[in-house]
């Protein structure tokens, strides 16, 4: 039953004798086990050495209670098989890399992959998305494939962050022209996601791991797509994300919260107006009206002593609120 836990099964019998009747000594025990007192010895080694028993006195030993000694070893192992797991996964990418480096010297087409079709696009963007497992990178504008929602855009992001996923994300105001995404994504800026905006992009891009790149290679379409993998070519795209992120703007604030503050409803009106949004766009994202948005922004001023929204975004932001 323990051996997962490289527990063999006489050892496992031995514990559950402890755990019967501690007091007992190692004799006794391998009467009881019908088995020779240097078996139990030796076994009794192994146990302590596992954290299942602990030594009191000369040849006297008491069990660790299974939940404690137990949950340990299974995190302990847990751990090293994710470790293994991790390691032949590295390997892997490696012999990969040395593969397509191999057949590239032969034939310098493998360099990229150009799917066509919105179908074939959604398929190798699907495969990719799934083999993710340390980076996730992305400049973000329109137009999009397939299905999107904010709930499905949580789920996909949360799963990442929960796997410690390194995500960092460039968007631009288009980008979250959706009803309530600006709001989703300074909200997911507080829990992991990196997320920065730019007034414009040149086109779409997502980089997994460090090691694959997906470019749409028409302007305005996304059923037509490049994948680039590991090469000169790749590092160029790499340093050009690098680029774009240093200049974009951080979407969530840095600064610690201060007592006089807004709500977090004109927070998040005061960053979508720095980010350069009209009240008609802000009042899509909140699900209002412009003119409900106009009186907000007025009462805000009006707040502060202001008199232009220019002198609001640089109040705000001296006052440490966005």
């Amino acid at each position: 039953m323990l051996g997962t836990l490289g527990i063999s099964e006489f050892d496992e019998r031995l514990y559950r004798a402890y755990l019967a009747k501690p007091d007992r000594t190692a004799r006794e025990i391998a009467e009881h086990l019908g088995t020779t007192p240097s078996r139990i010895q030796h076994a009794v080694a192994r146990l302590v050495e596992l954290g299942l028993l602990r030594r009191e006195r000369h040849g006297q030993y008491r069990p660790v209670s299974p939940r404690t000694a137990l949950s340990a070893l299974l995190a302990k192992r847990r751990a090293e098989t994710e470790a293994a797991f991790a390691a032949v996964g590295d390997t892997v990418d490696d012999l990969a890399s040395e593969y397509r480096a191999n057949r590239l010297q032969g034939n310098p087409n493998e360099l990229v992959e150009v799917i066509t079709g919105e179908a074939a696009v959604t398929l190798r963007v699907a495969e990719l998305t799934h083999s993710i497992h340390t980076h996730f990178w992305v400049l973000d504008r329109p137009p999009y494939l397939g299905p999107y929602s904010n709930e499905l855009e949580e789920t996909f992001t949360m799963d990442l962050l929960g796997r410690g996923v390194d995500i960092r994300s460039v968007y631009t105001p288009e980008a979250l022209a959706q009803p309530g995404r600006f709001e989703l994504i300074s909200r997911l800026s507080t829990l992991g996601e990196q997320a920065r905006l730019l007034p414009s992009l040149p086109f779409r891009l997502r980089i997994m791991d460090r090691r694959v790149a997906l470019v749409a290679l028409i302007a305005g379409r996304y059923d037509r797509i490049v994948v680039v993998h590991r090469s000169g070519l790749l590092d160029a795209i790499l340093e050009l994300f690098d680029t774009y992120w240093q200049r974009a703007q951080p979407i969530a604030s840095t600064a610690p919260n201060t007592p006089d503050q807004p709500s977090a409803e004109d927070l998040l009106l005061l960053k979508m107006l720095q980010a350069g949004y009209k009240d008609q766009a802000i009042a899509r994202q909140l699900g209002t009206s412009a003119r409900t948005v106009t009186r907000r922004i007025a009462a805000i001023a009006s707040q502060l002593g202001l008199d232009t929204r220019f002198q609001v975004g640089a109040e705000v932001v001296k006052r440490g609120w966005i």
